[in-house]
């Protein structure tokens, strides 16, 4: 039916998904930029986490809610127009 494998392949490969292992753990750790609440700059369904009157990510109800925020590298938000640290009005209820 199939290949016969032998023990010395299976032996290499194992040998060097631990030689991996060991490498990954010896690697520096990434340190990712400091984030910021950027309000008024998301699509409809794409903050990141709750806005003024919900409690889940991808609730905004429309472009450019002002109560809905994204996490963006400190200082982006400074540079958007329209964006703000602080959040705004929420949306009224239709």
């Amino acid at each position: 039916m199939g290949q016969k494998i032998s023990p010395i392949l299976i032996a290499s490969a194992i040998g060097s998904v631990l030689s991996l292992a060991g490498r990954a753990e010896a690697a520096p750790l990434v340190q990712c930029a400091e984030q910021e609440r950027c309000y008024g700059v998301v699509k409809a369904g794409r903050n990141d986490c709750s806005t003024a009157t919900t409690a889940c990510p991808g609730s905004a109800k429309q472009d450019s809610q002002k109560d809905a925020w994204l996490y963006l590298p400190k200082g982006t938000c400074a540079k958007i127009t329209g964006a703000s640290l602080t959040p705004g009005t929420p949306p009224a209820k239709k």
